[in-house]
């Protein structure tokens, strides 16, 4: 699809979804390879204030899990407010669902150059919960207290996963998302794409992001121009959250499923 619109003299645009501050690299990449790239955030990341007590601290449990880099930071930010600098304790476990959230962890001060981060390998088949669960069944033996850090919303399975095993599991809260405000000039690009019937290709990241998106172009009149553009998806589970044909019995929009990495969107992109 993204070939034929450049056959045609149209621009192959790339919209790009992911939370402000996530997206100018591979922005880069993309306006190398030809590419024209729009940073439209789906979402935007709000950090919730931590209790008078601060957060529960990472000391009382037999492993941490981040849900995301967002998660990562925030946490060890409110950590940090509460009681000043530290390291992060010996014996606990901090684990990610895949390699970029874990540079989050790595980026911080608490964490030594030796730490440990367990998550699934780049070359795992995806980032996600169920390939964090691959790893840590590994482990000789499952923790016994395990802290969840994530957004207010998402995908619960590994919290589940682990309770059915035993495992005590309690869920934090570090941040919430909620849909991004698009600007005029924004809007505008837009709405001129559509007019022009570019077929822009969109990076979905997650569920939330997608209904976001779609919440927003059926606000400025652009749902039909949404049925007829392409996907870059970071999970199979998207799928369901776009849209599955143009119309009744027509063509299905083209879609593409990637590891959540630059290098794999890129490449998915380019593929397209």
């Amino acid at each position: 699809m993204a070939m034929a619109s450049a056959a045609a003299g149209k621009p192959r645009v790339a919209i790009l979804t992911r939370p402000e501050g996530r997206n100018e690299a591979l922005a880069s990449l993309l306006a190398g390879a030809g590419w024209t790239p729009c940073i439209l955030p789906a979402l935007e990341i709000q950090a919730l204030p931590a209790s008078a007590g601060g957060p529960p601290r990472p000391y009382d449990y037999d492993m941490v899990v981040f849900v995301s880099g967002n998660a990562a930071r925030l946490y060890l930010d409110q950590w940090a407010q509460a009681d000043g600098p530290g390291s992060w304790p010996a014996g606990v476990i901090a684990a990610t669902v895949g390699p970029a959230s874990a540079q989050a962890l790595r980026a911080s001060a608490c964490f030594g150059a030796n730490t440990t981060v367990l998550h699934p390998p780049e070359s795992a088949p995806s980032h996600d919960s169920e390939a964090l669960w691959d790893v840590l069944q590994d482990l000789p033996g499952l923790p016994a207290r395990v802290l969840l850090v994530r957004g207010t919303q998402g995908r619960d399975w590994l919290g589940d996963k682990l309770e059915a095993h035993g495992v005590a599991v309690t869920r934090y809260a570090a941040y919430l998302r909620r849909p991004a405000s698009w600007d005029a000039d924004q809007v505008a690009s837009l709405r001129r794409w559509a007019a022009a019937g570019v077929p822009a290709t969109w990076l979905i990241t997650s569920g939330e992001g997608a209904d976001a998106v779609r919440a927003g172009l059926d606000a400025i009149g652009l749902a039909d121009w949404w049925r007829r553009c392409g996907f870059v998806l970071t999970h199979p589970s998207l799928e369901r959250r776009v849209p599955q044909a143009c119309h009744e019995g027509g063509a299905r929009p083209m879609v593409k499923i990637c590891l959540p990495n630059d290098e794999s969107i890129f490449q998915a992109f380019v593929a397209a």
